[in-house]
């Protein structure tokens, strides 16, 4: 095989290509990101929650059991490395609308799949001071947030001291194939994997796959009174980043697909808030991203049907802060060591799309 510059491009500085790069770097290979900064990124927007039982009828999150360990193990070796702290472990108060919620949410909790999410401490934690809580509420553990801004900014100051990310613009046209390796401004690659996020519907490798993008805004808020450190969840989510401030979302819409936040969804948010907490608060900001979502709710990874050495890793949808390590690790495994991919993530599912 041909020696080249570098084994890996990585195209995209997100959540995606930077868990992806990390377990690159971590086992061995010599690897160069492509990020563009001035582009937007749903994970510069992101509130980076990671939540094991999620929906309205308490429904453990797809693979939380292997997810989440991997992803607290991940983002806190991660942390140490970079000198800073980037994960953060928080309970999620789920407040009951009813006594019929609050007799369904305790049944379920018998569970045992489900029950070592709740908490199980006597004392039941009590937000009844500035949340709606009338009926109690329920207490989600192993739950928590990834502060995404931090580790994006730290993971590209670490690549770029160590000569390991450019910032550029990415055209696919620009990418040359030469015999069994890749090209792009003069400098070879063994492989390059996209990791654009939403970007990837413009990619003319990747764009017959079934993304459903959707669009979700969220607002940060200055409250007068100190809030305690838990997540609170009914519809939507507050999150706590000091004791003044919190980040509230997030609204689901699909027209128009832009990255504008707007009066509508403030005023949805809005809305909702004030049937959930009960002290005064003011909106400091708003802001929106795409979500790159599919369609079947699962990730987008693996090597096109056509090109061996073309790889996607796209699709982490709502659920990227821990589904990207544990499948980040994965596709490395693919494809350094032949492993397989889990079939449900795995883009072959789709093949038959490709080849019509």
């Amino acid at each position: 095989m041909a020696t080249t510059d570098y084994d890996y491009l990585v195209v995209g500085q997100g959540l995606a290509g930077t868990s992806l790069a990390w377990h690159l770097k971590e086992s061995g290979k010599k690897i160069l990101i492509v990020g563009d900064s001035s582009l937007p990124s749903s994970s510069k927007v992101a509130a980076g929650i990671f939540n094991p039982l999620t929906g309205k009828k308490l429904v453990k999150t797809w693979l939380a059991d292997d997810l989440f360990p991997y992803a607290n193990a991940f983002y806190t070796s991660m942390g140490q490395e970079l000198n800073c702290q980037l994960l953060h472990s928080a309970s999620i108060y789920r407040p009951f609308r009813s006594i019929e919620e609050q007799n369904t949410y305790l049944a379920q909790t018998a569970d045992p799949g489900i029950s070592r999410y709740i908490s199980q401490d006597t004392v039941a934690a009590d937000l009844t001071d500035y949340v709606h809580a009338e009926f109690g509420g329920l207490e989600v553990v192993r739950s928590g947030w990834v502060d995404l801004p931090l580790l994006l900014n730290k993971t590209r100051d670490y690549f770029s001291m160590n000569g390991q990310y450019m910032h550029s613009k990415f055209d696919v046209a620009d990418l040359q194939f030469e015999n069994d390796s890749l090209t792009w401004k003069n400098i070879s690659f063994g492989k390059v994997v996209f990791c654009q996020g939403f970007m990837a519907l413009q990619n003319d490798f990747f764009n017959w796959l079934p993304f459903a993008p959707v669009k979700g805004q969220i607002l940060d808020i200055a409250t007068e009174k100190a809030v305690k450190p838990y997540i609170v969840n009914q519809g939507i989510f507050m999150l706590p980043v000091s004791e003044h401030v919190c980040r509230v979302g997030a609204t689901y819409s699909w027209d128009p697909l832009d990255w504008e936040p707007t009066e509508q969804a403030t005023e949805e948010l809005e809305s909702k808030l004030k049937s959930l907490i009960k002290i005064p608060y003011s909106i400091t900001s708003a802001s929106a991203g795409i979500r790159p979502s599919v369609k079947d709710r699962r990730p987008l990874i693996g090597v096109h049907p056509s090109h061996d050495n073309i790889v996607l890793f796209n699709g982490l949808g709502t659920k990227g802060v821990t589904l990207a390590p544990f499948f980040a690790n994965q596709l490395v495994e693919h494809l350094e060591n032949g492993k397989e991919l889990n079939p449900l993530v795995n883009i072959q599912r789709y093949f038959s799309l490709y080849f019509r």
